[in-house]
């Protein structure tokens, strides 16, 4: 046997006891070649390089679904069999895994232990506390290989790489319409449903977005924050710049289809359809027979029959 002369831990070989000593040393000596983080151990710097390639060499017999470390096929793997062993001494609730259950705890105490050295604000996950301080650092270390665009964490990579490869998994089952990202299809949801739950506090108006909420509300102050660099026109929304600068640049995305003559706004486009092509509504619901302007508004009328 092979015992470290620090903590007097015994090892059945001598390479296992040299992996061992590098924790008291501190020392990493393997690093990514992409990103530069060390590691201790080989194994260790292999599995995290997975987080860059996408690679997920482990495949759930049940399910089919992949995973990047046998570690987190075998936490998927309890889903399959409902097994829940770990309760809550607080409230009764139970849970899969023994990680789950000390999260769960940290709910009763509300104890934020973990303290960012930067800014002093705490955390009640090690976690959270890693990827807050990625924003004093401005370290990126998940890249685009296509656009070369960084990022903080490996599912905003996953996310943006949609863009690439045009794949867009999440779809509407109303319309039909498909997202790269399931809360775009939340939101498009709000199209159906009616749901508008955010609200302005001063008017009462209310919106399907948080965004457009931020939006509205600053046409009940002063604050016109998004500035033309051209010519120094200020707007209350980074929409309202966006639909300015075409002024300047010339743009003209939205084209029609019947004429071909380009505008830079798609009202524009649409108030040309009407009284140009006339009416312009050349989508023709074949159920009714109703007219419309613009195929969306057709798909969206097709879910009365649905």
């Amino acid at each position: 046997m092979f015992s470290c002369s620090v903590c007097k831990k015994s090892f059945s070989s001598q390479s296992n006891l040299k992996s061992h000593q590098l924790i008291h040393t501190d020392e990493k000596p393997f690093s990514c070649s992409v990103c530069s983080r060390a590691f201790r151990q080989r194994q260790s710097m292999q599995s995290h390089m997975r987080t860059h390639t996408g690679e997920r060499p482990f495949e759930c017999p049940k399910c089919g679904k992949r995973f990047s470390k046998q570690a987190q096929l075998n936490t998927h793997t309890v889903i399959h069999t409902g097994e829940k062993p770990y309760s809550c001494d607080v409230c009764g609730r139970r849970f899969n895994l023994p990680q789950n259950l000390h999260r769960h705890t940290v709910t009763h105490t509300r104890e934020k232990v973990f303290i960012c050295n930067e800014c002093g604000k705490s955390f009640t996950r090690a976690v959270t506390l890693k990827t807050h301080q990625l924003i004093h650092t401005g370290q990126k270390p998940f890249k685009c290989e296509q656009c070369h665009k960084s990022f903080r964490h490996a599912v905003n990579l996953k996310s943006h790489q949609r863009i690439h490869s045009d794949l867009r998994p999440y779809c509407c089952d109303l319309c039909g319409k498909t997202f790269r990202q399931a809360v775009n299809l939340k939101i498009h949801g709000r199209i159906h449903t009616g749901e508008r739950p955010f609200s302005c506090q001063q008017c009462g108006k209310t919106f399907s977005q948080q965004s457009s909420l931020i939006s509205h509300s600053r046409t009940h102050s002063t604050d016109r924050p998004f500035q033309c660099p051209t010519c120094d026109k200020k707007f209350n929304n980074a929409n309202s710049l966006k639909l300015h600068l075409r002024i300047h640049t010339g743009e003209k995305p939205y084209v029609c289809d019947i004429c071909g003559k380009a505008f830079s706004q798609g009202s524009h486009l649409r108030t040309h359809r009407r009284h140009v092509h006339g009416g312009g509504k050349q989508f023709i619901c074949d159920r009714c027979g109703k007219r419309y302007a613009d195929q969306r508004y057709l798909r969206l009328h097709k879910c009365c029959y649905a």
